[in-house]
């Protein structure tokens, strides 16, 4: 009897078990799947309340990622699935404490309207004038591994990178741009530089291909999709699904420990498994145990790492080595005559160098008309970047304060919120700093000494839904191709 036990019900664990369960060939007899906490889905969290959809986690997934895509579409519900609103979307940096428009033409975050970057006053005329460097720059040779921020700077300058990249960046990483590694976050914009010869060549082209396969339609679908009444619809449905097929689903059942048992011995703890197929033995904190030949771990990879320090330290060190951000959001609604700014767009992000505490605002009820009743403005503030944790009281006070004060500051709110919903977040986004590439790969080379055991989550190759729903895919791939070889 085949069994397989994956620790961790977030949407890569949950995604693991489908694809365990739908392979076409040789599905495991048992699938049991280990959450610690008291619901699944992990960091997607979604509250329905008195008409408002309010997410705690993220809000959309990328559509040109195809596994996002695919798995709605195989749950049933890619229909349910909608782009964020097409009348109203601007979108505004802080500079200065004003609010100004993000310019237009951007290409994958690459200025591409040169009209518009001479009109923007986020930049000034130096700094403008050093961005039109990029197109006498001649490409890096060979600048080995570099930081999003020293990359950015090489090209744009500085000034392009503080007020412009950084923020756009910092919404979807909340890191520290010095620090992050462009060959694990953006690794396109260093092909855009070696291919077209610099950055914003590169943009154009790409936006000239993108106009020539139909991507410039108004109709066409919106990058970022998310279901109708939020991401938990994919955890829901994906539940559900999984019950259909036999899952064992266990929630608040927290695993402690990892034995590694060889022929009915657990083996030492200094020495690798001698067999092809050795025995898992997983501790819960209640006392009970339970065994299995395949187990996948989609967990931080700081918790991997503890489970795995006893029998394999070299890779929990590796393991341990992936630091990572804490993070929280905090929804506010409001009567929306109590909003003096209008909600035109669908929100900002706020440079590091404002030296807010904020990182963020979405204006959800305009990004989203319909997760809020009419009338209503629904608000959603990011708090917590890399290198910023110590300023954080990580409280749902302090965070509401923080989130209370940044609206006041910058949209003029003084008005008691007719409610808020606060998430938090400890120790939860992955940072992917320079060195990431190579120590993952270092990782994946451990991992292949512990038949039946694979990795899965965001701390590797990707931070988004579809990136994680690929992380499962792929462990469960890892474990079965390797039993039929």
């Amino acid at each position: 009897m085949t069994r397989l036990v994956i620790v961790g019900g977030g949407i890569a664990g949950l995604a693991a078990a489908y694809y365990a369960l739908t392979r076409p060939q040789q599905p495991p007899d048992e699938v049991i799947v280990l959450e610690k906490d008291d619901r699944w889905g992990g960091k997607i969290a979604t509250d329905r309340v008195d008409g408002f959809v309010i997410e705690g986690g993220p809000d959309t997934f990328i559509a040109m990622k195809p596994w996002g895509m695919a798995l709605s579409r195989e749950l049933g519900i890619a229909d349910r699935l909608h782009g964020s609103n097409p009348v109203q979307k601007n979108t505004y940096i802080l500079h200065k404490g004003r609010l100004l428009p993000l310019p237009g033409g951007l290409t994958m975050m690459i200025p591409t309207d040169f009209r518009g970057m001479l009109a923007t006053g986020l930049i000034s005329w130096p700094g403008k004038v050093r961005m039109g460097l990029d197109f006498l720059l001649p490409p890096a040779k060979s600048p080995g591994e570099e930081s999003l921020g020293q990359f950015v700077t090489r090209r744009l300058g500085r000034e392009a990178y503080e007020a412009l990249i950084e923020p756009l960046m910092s919404g979807i990483y909340a890191g520290d741009g010095d620090k992050l590694s462009l060959q694990a976050t953006f690794p396109y914009l260093r092909d855009l530089e070696i291919k077209h010869g610099g950055l914003v060549r590169g943009a154009l082209a790409a936006k000239r291909e993108r106009m020539r396969k139909g991507g410039s339609n108004p109709g066409s679908r919106s990058m970022f999709v998310t279901p109708k009444t939020g991401l938990a619809e994919l955890v829901e449905a994906l539940v559900a699904r999984l019950g259909e097929l036999g899952t064992e689903l266990r929630l608040e059942t927290q695993v402690d420990a990892l034995d590694m048992v060889d022929a009915g011995r657990s083996t030492n703890k200094d020495r690798r498994p001698q067999t092809a197929s050795p025995m898992y033995r997983l501790h819960f904190a209640n006392g009970d145990t339970l065994e299995s030949d395949r187990v996948i771990l989609a967990t931080p990879s700081y918790v991997t790492a503890r489970l795995l320090r006893p029998y394999d330290p070299e890779l929990a060190a590796l393991l341990e080595a992936i630091p990572y951000a804490s993070t929280a959001t905090v929804t506010l609604a409001y009567d929306l005559q109590n909003v003096p700014r209008s909600l035109d767009g669908y929100g900002y992000v706020i440079p590091r160098r404002e030296g807010r505490r904020a990182l963020a605002c979405t204006w959800t009820s305009t990004k989203f008309p319909h997760r809020a009743p009419e009338g209503k403005a629904l608000l959603r503030v990011f708090v917590g970047r890399a290198g910023q944790e110590a300023d954080i009281e990580w409280t749902e006070e302090g965070l509401l304060q923080i989130a209370r004060e940044e609206l006041q500051l910058t949209l003029g709110i003084t008005a008691e919120p007719l409610l808020t919903r606060v998430f938090i977040w400890p120790q939860a986004m992955p940072q992917y700093n320079v060195g990431h590439p190579a120590r993952v790969h270092r990782i994946m080379a451990n991992i292949q000494r512990w038949p039946g055991l694979a990795l899965a989550g965001n701390a590797y190759h990707g931070i988004g839904i579809p990136d994680c729903i690929h992380s499962g895919e792929m462990a469960v791939e890892r474990l079965f191709s390797q039993s039929s070889s």
